[in-house]
């Protein structure tokens, strides 16, 4: 499935949606929430193949940041890994085409709170309209 660059962001927070569990941004939100995932633009967003854009589909970058609350580090960690396999789970039960990058290591965000955050690296060939 090719989704147009304009709604791709919407579109993996649709396929991600999980409602029970966490919350799903399609755009960098104010401040981390915790039990989150935030689709924003890696670098680089967009690799256009060539320079025929109607008929090669460029490749979009983007990186899934989930967030989680620091309550211990063992126990959150073990949170994170079973967040990152269900977030692998959603994708796989999706109809996207897409290729997943690596994982980063996980560390501590305290921007607002303390909470334990990770990054998975999404690419998507889609769509110019």
């Amino acid at each position: 499935m090719t989704v147009a660059v304009t709604t791709l962001r919407s579109t993996i927070a649709t396929a991600l949606s999980n409602p029970a569990v966490w919350q799903v941004f399609s755009f960098p939100p104010a401040s981390p929430l915790a039990n989150s995932v935030v689709v924003e633009p890696d670098d680089p967003y967009i690799v256009p193949s060539n320079n025929q854009h109607i008929t090669i589909a460029p490749l979009a970058n983007f990186r899934l940041k989930l967030y989680l609350p620091l309550l211990d580090n063992q126990g959150s960690l073990a949170s994170m890994e079973d967040f990152i396999v269900d977030v692998f789970t959603k994708l796989a039960a999706s109809s996207l085409n897409y290729n997943i990058g690596s994982v980063s290591g996980v560390s501590v965000d305290s921007t607002a709170g303390d909470m334990l955050t990770t990054e998975i690296r999404l690419s998507l060939l889609t769509s110019w309209s």
